[in-house]
């Protein structure tokens, strides 16, 4: 099938093209500064220009019936996420969650709705970010009055799961073997820990939206709730103003009144609030690193993906160090030379330490080609809603 992968930025889009019956990316290309000046007008025009570079004589698709769907790395639209077909209840689901993904509901709502006018008749997928998690009850419930988790959707769901899903099934593959214990360690912009087992998501570091958690470059983690209404209350804030606070003044950035971005404050070292924004980072890893290791009695796996589990050597030497009774320790020779995927354990290393680095287009294609293929099965009992 050709599936045509589209990331959705607040002002991007990044798009892949695969053939999925040979795993191949037939074309690949990005739109910038959408609705700003000197750039793309809006979503449907970056739609429509991404689709003329795909479509038409001598182009990767002879004609846009060639098309077999579009596929969306989706955030949240809480208990209706999965993978499934983008239709109007999906996207009212999204909408009603909104608030809690301000980032990323708002663009991606729009460029579907633009798909569906600008491509009338191909199918949508969605993959959200959520559908890899199978948390247990105690895991995924928080300690609110239930009906909130009855009514409102009010649970720890998890996010990045395409990377996460990746970073499993290599693992597998790596190791031959399904029934692994494994951590996967996502660090980039945004973070994110996952225990995983057996392949399957059982643990996140997020919760109900993808400001919790680790810090990330500008958005909060993890806060005591009773801290931000104390805030508020003190400073009259209302709940816009605290939102926008959260999701775009916090993290790395809010502690080190410079930068989000984890080179710039690993390259100004000598200040110390951008050092403690890094240690403060490392701390939060090894924080749900070691519950997740309690969690999952163990782990055979620890693997590293994303801009910063890619490319920083320090910060997974930081995160792995003094972890020997655990079975964990890196080979600095290793750590620090070569680049893409490896094993970072030294010789005979009881865990894995592996850098992963992660295809979330390619695992968004594969997924939509199975649910359209699923689809065209004269039965189709499957429940997609934790795919």
């Amino acid at each position: 099938m050709n599936i045509l992968v589209a990331n959705i930025g607040s002002t991007s889009f990044k798009y892949q093209l695969f053939d999925t019956s040979t795993g191949k990316a037939l074309a690949k290309g990005r739109v910038e500064r959408i609705g700003q000046p000197g750039g793309c007008a809006d979503y449907p025009a970056a739609i429509d220009r991404c689709l003329a570079a795909l479509v038409g004589a001598g182009r990767p698709l002879a004609r846009l019936s060639e098309l077999d769907a579009v596929g969306f790395k989706a955030v949240h639209a809480g208990p209706e996420g999965g993978l499934c077909l983008v239709d109007d209840r999906i996207l009212h689901a999204m909408e009603r969650f909104c608030f809690l993904a301000p980032a990323h509901n708002p663009p991606y709502i729009q460029a579907m709705r633009a798909f569906r006018q600008s491509a009338t008749g191909v199918p949508l997928v969605a993959l959200f970010e959520t559908a890899f998690f199978d948390m247990p009850a105690a895991a995924r419930t928080y300690a609110v009055p239930y009906q909130w988790t009855e009514e409102l959707g009010v649970r720890r769901y998890g996010f990045h799961g395409a990377s996460h899903r990746y970073s499993g099934e290599r693992a597998q593959a790596l190791l031959g073997r399904r029934n692994l214990r494994q951590i996967s360690c996502h660090l980039g912009g945004s973070s994110s820990i996952a225990a995983i087992k057996d392949g399957v998501g059982v643990d996140s570091s997020f919760g109900m939206s993808p400001q919790s958690g680790l810090p990330h470059n500008n958005r909060v983690g993890d806060v005591d709730a009773f801290a931000v209404l104390h805030v508020m209350k003190q400073k009259g804030l209302d709940i816009d103003e605290m939102a926008a606070i959260l999701s775009r003044q916090s993290g790395l950035l809010g502690i080190s009144g410079k930068s989000g971005d984890l080179r710039d404050l690993m390259a100004d070292w000598g200040d110390q609030r951008a050092k403690l924004a890094v240690e403060i980072l490392i701390y939060w890893i090894r924080h749900y690193l070691g519950a997740f290791l309690v969690g999952l009695g163990g782990a055979e796996v620890i693997s590293f993906s994303g801009g910063i589990g890619e490319n920083s050597p320090q910060i997974r030497t930081a995160v792995c160090r003094d972890l020997t009774a655990f079975g964990i320790q890196i080979d600095e020779s290793k750590n620090r030379e070569g680049v893409g995927e490896r094993d970072l354990a030294p010789e005979g290393g009881r865990v894995r330490v592996l850098v992963i680095p992660a295809d979330e287009e390619w695992i968004v294609a594969r997924y939509a080609s199975q649910l359209l293929e699923e689809r065209k099965k004269p039965t189709n009992n499957t429940n997609y809603a934790n795919t």
